[in-house]
């Protein structure tokens, strides 16, 4: 459940912003496959975008190819020799195994509960030559990867930007594109339409074509909608139904586990930076402005949740009893008690008293959650 741009709005340059034309390719190659640095306080002070529990310990990711571990929950330490520099934007765990991906199409893999880490794909940002055919231009070539889902210990689902969605069969060894986009064919496409004014302008009349008293239909100003959309989260329910949402207001189910896609659109037609499933059918979307979108349907309709920010909501986590919990810009946290209708919204703020923006969240017991953010990673709990 990690956005472009590394998950958060504050850092979208991080992930848009292509290598400059001083950076060849060979740079940026070496620069992805390098260890990542040692930090001493990553934990209290790098930019943390996600965090997930496994069976020995919990596991954190962020920027420069960090991995942060912790036995307790915690005290975190971190993990030495992970193979990366690139930004690690999502995490997910099946028993012992983890996954990790990020900038640069990175996917890492760990099979002792993300103490030693291995390559399983990269796919750097390689320039253009000036000769080349643009047609054949592939937006998703060095796409971020910005969330990962693992369906068990072999099948994977992995999304990004440009509608990057890339699937597993055999725990990560191979990789294959998928195209969620339901596209119709070039023949039962309408024939495009010039914009045109409300009133038409009459060609003889010299007067009327230099006025300016004329309005445009409110439904040419309408965005079209988004071909190749980033695809920022993925959840999937008890049943094997899978739910991704990403930029302006798409959406994509799956009811064969990632086989086959359905369009969706969100009435809301901003952007989703995450989702999270609640029960069988029943998911939460949560992004922009902090919108909230629910479903009890698998998206067949939707409700427009207040909650009371207008702070962009960047992560979540389902607590063990069935609450909510999602994080967001300048500290804000939303709380929803399992079988509650309202969120109660409250703040974040850590050893300095500053309310950073969060990331992600993980849910613990006892009305708990480590949050992880631009300051790291803390721990909020509720009274």
């Amino acid at each position: 459940m990690k956005t472009f741009a590394s998950k958060l709005p504050l850092f979208v340059a991080i992930a848009l912003t292509a290598p400059v034309s001083a950076t060849t390719a060979e740079d940026v190659a070496v620069t992805a496959a390098q260890v990542a640095e040692a930090m001493p306080l990553a934990a209290s002070r790098g930019l943390v975008l996600d965090v997930t529990n496994g069976d020995s310990r919990a596991i954190a990711v962020g920027e420069r190819g960090h991995v942060l571990v912790s036995e307790s929950r915690s005290d975190w330490r971190q993990v030495e020799r992970v193979p990366t520099r690139a930004n690690l934007t999502a995490v997910t765990t099946a028993g012992e195994a983890v996954w990790a991906v990020g900038h640069d199409g990175m996917i890492l893999f760990s099979a002792d509960g993300g103490l030693n880490w291995q390559v399983q794909r990269q796919d750097v940002w390689k320039p253009m030559p000036d000769d080349a055919d643009w047609d054949a231009f592939d937006p998703t070539q060095g796409a971020p990867l910005l969330d990962v889902l693992a369906l068990d210990e072999k099948r994977l689902l992995a999304v990004g930007a440009y509608s990057l969605m890339l699937r597993s069969e055999d725990a990560g060894v191979t990789w294959n594109k998928v195209d969620p986009n339901a596209r119709p064919s070039d023949a039962a496409a309408p024939d495009e339409q010039p914009l045109v004014a409300e009133e038409a302008i009459d060609a003889e009349d010299p007067d009327a074509a230099a006025s300016d008293d004329w309005t445009m239909d409110a439904d040419a100003l309408v965005l079209d909608e988004e071909d190749d959309p980033h695809l920022n989260g993925i959840a999937r329910d008890a049943l094997g139904q899978l739910l991704v949402v990403g930029e302006r207001a798409a959406a994509f189910r799956s009811r064969d586990d990632g086989v086959s896609w359905e369009r969706l659109s969100l009435p809301y037609d901003g952007s989703m930076f995450g989702v999270l499933a609640l029960g069988n059918g029943h998911f939460l979307a949560y992004g922009l402005r902090g919108h909230v979108q629910e479903t009890h349907d698998f998206g067949d309709s939707w409700r427009e949740l207040d909650t009371g920010t207008e702070s962009t909501l960047q992560g979540g986590a389902r607590t063990p009893d069935g609450g909510v919990f999602l994080v967001g810009n300048n500290g804000t946290v939303l709380y929803r008690a399992a079988g509650a209708e309202s969120f109660d919204l409250l703040t974040y703020s850590d050893a300095e008293q500053e309310s950073p923006v969060l990331s992600n969240a993980l849910a613990l017991e006892n009305r708990a959650v480590i949050v992880a953010g631009e300051k790291g990673l803390g721990r909020f709990q509720l009274n």
